[in-house]
Formats: C-alpha cells, sequence, structure tokens
C-alpha cells in the first residue's frame, strides 16, 4: 500500500456517502479511456472507475473493489459491447502474470495510445501546446481521461509535432534480457519456478515460456530452474531472508549469438558450484559467460555490488548497426536491439550533426548513444556514474577503434559543469536519464551552457514533459517528438524530444 495514502490513526474516516458508486456492488461502465498502467478508465454516472482489462470505447459490467473521494477501482465481470481493437491474448498466463498489460489490445491501437500518452502527459503536465492534438479513438489517458486536473499551455502557436509511434513489424520475441525471480513450488519438496510477479504483487507466476522473451533467455531460465532444483540450491524467500538464490539474468547478443547467465544469491558460497556451472555449459551450448552477483540485503533492488565471473567471459557482445558493444553482468543495455537502433538513427538525425560539432552525452551508459554520435561529431564526452558502465564504454570505444570520445564517471550535474569550467562548450547536449528524469542541477547546467541543440530521450513520458517545460522556460523550444515502442504489449513508451535554442532553426 502507498504510506501517502494511509490514513492517520485518529484522523477522521472521508465521508463516501454521497458518491454514486459503493464498495463491492455491480455496475455498468462506459469506457472512455485507458490509464497509465492500462486500465481502463470508466464513467458510472460522472464517476471514475479504473478497471483492469478493459478498453475504450466498451461498456462492461464490474464489481467495485476501492472507491475514494474522485475515484474508484472495479474487477471487469462481463464485456457487454467490445471494443473493435479488442484481441485474444495469446499468452497462457496473460491474466496471472505483471509482465505485459496491453495483450487483449491490438497492436496498432497500442501504438496510437502511446502517442497519445506522449501528448497527454506534454499538454498536461509540461502545459505544452501540441500540433493538431486530440483523443485518437477514444485513446486519451489517465489522468486526462479521468477529468482530472487536465490543462494545455500557449507555447508555440503552431505547437510541438508528435509524430506517429515507430512500432515493430513483428512485435514479440524482442527481449535481450530476462530478470526473472526464483521462488519454491507449492507443494514439491526443492522443486524451483521463476518468473514475473503478479500484477501489484512479489507472488512469482511460474512460466515455461514469456512470449516478448527471447526463446534462449527461455531456454537459460528453464535450464537453470532444473539444474539447480537438482542439486537442492534452495530459492530465496523474501519474508525470512533465507535461502540462495534470488534471480537468474539471461542476456543474449541477438546479432552474435552470445550468452550470459548470472545467479543472483544471497551470499558467496555457492553449494556444488563447479557441478552447477558444467550443467549450465552443457544445457546452454552458447553461453560465453557465467557471473554471480552477491545481494544480500533484504531489498527489492535485484543487483547487489560485488559481481564476479564463474566460468568465461566477463562480458558478452553484440552490435547495434555498426557498432559493437560489450555488455558486463551489470551495465545497461537496450533490451531490444532491434528498436533501439531505430531510437538510436532518430537521436543521431536530431542531432543534426556535420562532423564539427562538440557533444556531450549525459547519463551515457556503456556508450551506445555516444558512439553513435562520434561517427558524425568532431568530439563527444559521454559521463555516467555507474563505473562498471564507463569501463565497459571504454572498452566499446576501444573495439570499435572510435578515439574522438571520452567517457568520465560520476554524476551528470556534478562532471558537466567541471567540463564547462574548463572551457569544454557543446553544440548539442543529448540526455537519456532513468525513469525519474534529468536532475535539476543538471537542467541549470544545460540552460547555462546554451548549446544550440537539446536532444532528449526518454523512456517516461511525465518526467520528459516536466523537463521539457524547464527547458522551453530557460530559452529553448521543442520542435518535434518522436514516440518508438521498445517494449510492445507494456505500458511503457521510449520517445526522442529535439529542443532548439530560441533564435536559431529547428
Amino acid at each position: 500500500m502507498n504510506r501517502k495514502n494511509k490514513r492517520r490513526p485518529g484522523a477522521p474516516a472521508a465521508d463516501l456517502s454521497g458518491l454514486p458508486v459503493a464498495k463491492n456492488e455491480e455496475y455498468i461502465a462506459d469506457i472512455v479511456g485507458l490509464g497509465h498502467d492500462g486500465e481502463g478508465v470508466g464513467r458510472v454516472n460522472g464517476f471514475t472507475l479504473f478497471i483492469q482489462g478493459a478498453l475504450p470505447g466498451e461498456k462492461v459490467r464490474a464489481k467495485v473493489l476501492k472507491v475514494k473521494k474522485q475515484y474508484g477501482y472495479g474487477k471487469l465481470l462481463e464485456i457487454i459491447e467490445a471494443s473493435p481493437d479488442r484481441i485474444d491474448a495469446p499468452c497462457p498466463i496473460y491474466k496471472q502474470c505483471g509482465g505485459c498489460q496491453l495483450q487483449h489490445l491490438s497492436y496498432d491501437a497500442q501504438l496510437r495510445w502511446k502517442r497519445q500518452l506522449v501528448i497527454d502527459n506534454l499538454e498536461r503536465i509540461g502545459k505544452l501546446r501540441v500540433a493538431g492534438a486530440g483523443a485518437e479513438s477514444g485513446m486519451r489517458a489517465g489522468a486526462e481521461a479521468a477529468g482530472v486536473g487536465a490543462g494545455r499551455g500557449d507555447a508555440e502557436a503552431a505547437g510541438i509535432v508528435v509524430h506517429p509511434t515507430l512500432g515493430m513489424s513483428d512485435p514479440w520475441r524482442y527481449r535481450n534480457k530476462a530478470q526473472v525471480p526464483i521462488g519454491l513450488a507449492v507443494g514439491e519438496e526443492g522443486g524451483l519456478i521463476g518468473g514475473f510477479y503478479a500484477q501489484g504483487s512479489h507472488r512469482i507466476i511460474d512460466m515455461e515460456a514469456c512470449l516478448i522473451q527471447h526463446e534462449n533467455n527461455d531456454a537459460v531460465v528453464a535450464a537453470v530452474k532444473r539444474i539447480a532444483s537438482e542439486l537442492g540450491i534452495r530459492p530465496y524467500n523474501e519474508e525470512t531472508g533465507k535461502g540462495l538464490l534470488r534471480h537468474v539474468i539471461a542476456r543474449y547478443g541477438f546479432n552474435t549469438g552470445e550468452i550470459m547467465v548470472v545467479l543472483v544469491t544471497n551470499g558467496r558460497d555457492i553449494p556444488r558450484r563447479d557441478e552447477l556451472v558444467g550443467l549450465i555449459r552443457e544445457a546452454i551450448p552458447d553461453v560465453r559467460s557465467i557471473c554471480q552477483n552477491v545481494n544480500r540485503q533484504q531489498t527489492n533492488v535485484i543487483f547487489g555490488d560485488e559481481t564476479r565471473v564463474l566460468w568465461g567471459s566477463e562480458v558478452i557482445y553484440d552490435t547495434i548497426g555498426d557498432i559493437r558493444f560489450a555488455i558486463s553482468a551489470r551495465s545497461f543495455y537496450q533490451v531490444n536491439p532491434v528498436q533501439t537502433e531505430v531510437l538510436y538513427r532518430k537521436a543521431l538525425d536530431y542531432a543534426g550533426l556535420s562532423g564539427e560539432e562538440i557533444v556531450i552525452d549525459a547519463y551515457c551508459g556503456i556508450g551506445t548513444i555516444s558512439l553513435f554520435l562520434a561517427q558524425k561529431a568532431r568530439e563527444v564526452y559521454g559521463v555516467e556514474i555507474i563505473p562498471e558502465a564507463i569501463e565497459d564504454a571504454k572498452r566499446n570505444a576501444l573495439v570499435n577503434k572510435i578515439r574522438n570520445v571520452r567517457f568520465e564517471v560520476g554524476g551528470a550535474e556534478v562532471v558537466i559543469p567541471e567540463w564547462k569550467r574548463q572551457g569544454i562548450a557543446p553544440d548539442v547536449i543529448v540526455v537519456d536519464p532513468p525513469r525519474k528524469g534529468c536532475d535539476a542541477a543538471l537542467l541549470e547546467t544545460i540552460l547555462a551552457m546554451r548549446p544550440e541543440r537539446v536532444v532528449y530521450v526518454s523512456c517516461n513520458p511525465s518526467t520528459l514533459a516536466r523537463d521539457l517545460r524547464v527547458l522551453e522556460d530557460g530559452g529553448y523550444r521543442t520542435v518535434e517528438v518522436q514516440p518508438v515502442d521498445m517494449f510492445p504489449h507494456t505500458v511503457h513508451v521510449e520517445s526522442v524530444a529535439l529542443l532548439v535554442r530560441d533564435g536559431t532553426e529547428g
């Protein structure tokens, strides 16, 4: 439960008596949009009810599970009028598993909704004007659909161009990385299960195959579950803090065929370790690296601080376009390599490089975007807070014989101001922050350095909109945004935004 929503002891309960719905009662709801978690946004006598599994344009019967003053949550009981965009989800455990949220929505409709999600956030949070904005086929999202806090700004009269979402021709089996929690099967002494958590819980839904994972990742997880069970290796128990095997991570190089297996353990000692390694090598012929990560903390964070190689190489390799990348156990590498190339080529296009520019790549990770940019720039500076990622980035520059890049460890908000003091004046700054968006100090630094262009790569439309507002208030104009579907059948969408300094052409 969200602690912020808990009522203080002794505080009066909210008066819900005048609401048009009541808990545990059933109602007919008209679905007017999709929420940010993929749930249907329903209306019952003007009251908003979020209903998992319902789609825009549908009329459904739902049971009210929870009620608040402005909205509630309901359980879908019956679809009275179905949306033309509704399809049968092909995954047999889709309704139990929390890994995907949109398999019951046609892929074309998913792409439309993700564009609309970006538009809604730009308008509502960023107070930015979007060219030709309007709800696409009832695809209003979240608070916009619910009628909560919507607003429009008065930025450029022409508005920001938000392009149609770039999707995949085959939106299945696209993930090159699986992170699977391991647990104990109920009623089976020693049997291990592994899969995604059920939505909104830490209950593991065991799976044999995941339709968005590459088949090799499924094979790795299945093999490790079987082998660890045979060797009597116990799974970690979140409640007691006992047991050994916490997660199995499988990484696969789409263009090289190389496989890495990472075992996250609650302690350094693995019983029958050599036998375990030998059986994994025998079961997975293309494995090139078997690593162990030690995490003794009682936490939801997957990785601990210590990683060691049990067998093979400390990295595997993959390629995006013409660039070859070394990938270590903990390094960030986009999970959809097909769409990653689409995303990065769009970022390169927005950077508008002629070969003479100095570029800064904030949050550079293992140098993926930096090395793409370096092919067209005079010099690229990359910064990343994770030391192992910078080691990978430097290795990747050497592997690709790219010499016009410089990588440094540290927070972007600390390192980039230091570069400014050293006299480094970028023509373009590229940011690719985590979901929380850019640090406020970094945004201030961007405004102080005044590059002609800013290219913002985002995995979170809400923090993108927030940060674009700051940059616009500081003298930049958002020209266009390109959504890219990196995660088909989920609610997540990646975007690339181009901003130009006022007084320069977009």
